[in-house]
This record gives structure tokens, C-alpha cells and sequence, in this order.
């Protein structure tokens, strides 16, 4: 079976974001640093997250790093959105993670109905990682 899971860069900051997001959404966290894998970086940038790893309980499972300056920051980094979908009974728990995900940053479009029949929101957390949240109508 493939997985497909969101691989956040970062520059200086991956730590951080996913102690942030470990607070959000629970579960095992391991980081791992350049100095841990003995990468080549310079000396003052030893500390950086070279993987970074959250496996939640909800099943979902996002990696980080730090870009170190010898590599350019990938094209494109800012060019996606992390989705965050589930059914009508999962309403309070992923309303949770938007509310959680919004501390410090900026709500795009609030919770709220959408022309599809779902609750919707987008924001922009304080790392600077845009999430959008679907939360599936009720069942007819």
C-alpha cells in the first residue's frame, strides 16, 4: 500500500512548528537533527531538524526539516495546502484542530457552510503552512 503524507520544509523553525503540531494533534514525535545524522552543515546550523516525524492518533503522519543554507529553500514550498477532511461525525474533533491550528496565525474563511452542503475554513497557521478543513454535511 502507497502513503501519501505532507513533508514540511522550513527554514530554522521545523522544531517548533512540530512541537506546535504535536500539541495539536497528539501522538509520537521523533526529531532527529543534522548532528544526529553526522550531515555536512555548518557548524552553527548542527542544531536544525533534519527529519522530524508525527505520527497521530487520528492516523495522520507529517514530517518536517530545517533547510539548511547550503540548500536553496524548494520551489514551490509555499505553493500547497494541508487538507484536513472527515465526516459529520468527526465535527468536534476537527473543528478542534482548526481552533488549535489558528492560535497565533490567521483565519482565512471561518468554519461555516459551504455551497457543497460541508463546514469549511481555511487559515494560514503561524509558521506560515495553509490548512483547509472539510467537515462532511449530515447524513440525508
Amino acid at each position: 500500500m502507497s502513503i501519501l503524507n505532507p513533508y514540511l520544509n522550513f527554514v530554522d523553525n521545523a522544531r517548533e512548528a512540530i512541537e506546535f503540531y504535536h500539541a495539536v494533534f497528539g501522538g509520537d514525535l521523533a526529531v532527529s537533527t543534522f548532528a544526529d545524522f553526522g550531515a555536512p552543515v555548518e557548524p552553527a546550523e548542527a542544531h536544525l531538524v533534519m527529519h522530524a516525524q508525527l505520527d497521530t492518533p487520528a492516523g495522520y503522519t507529517i514530517m518536517a526539516s530545517d533547510t539548511p543554507s547550503h540548500i536553496a529553500m524548494p520551489e514551490g514550498a509555499k505553493a500547497f495546502s494541508v487538507s484536513l477532511s472527515g465526516e459529520n461525525s468527526e465535527k468536534a474533533e476537527l473543528s478542534g484542530y482548526f481552533e488549535k491550528l489558528a492560535e497565533g496565525g490567521t483565519v482565512d474563511q471561518p468554519l461555516g457552510s459551504s455551497p457543497w452542503g460541508a463546514t469549511f475554513g481555511m487559515l494560514t497557521d503561524r509558521f506560515g503552512v495553509s490548512w483547509l478543513v472539510n467537515i462532511a454535511g449530515p447524513q440525508a
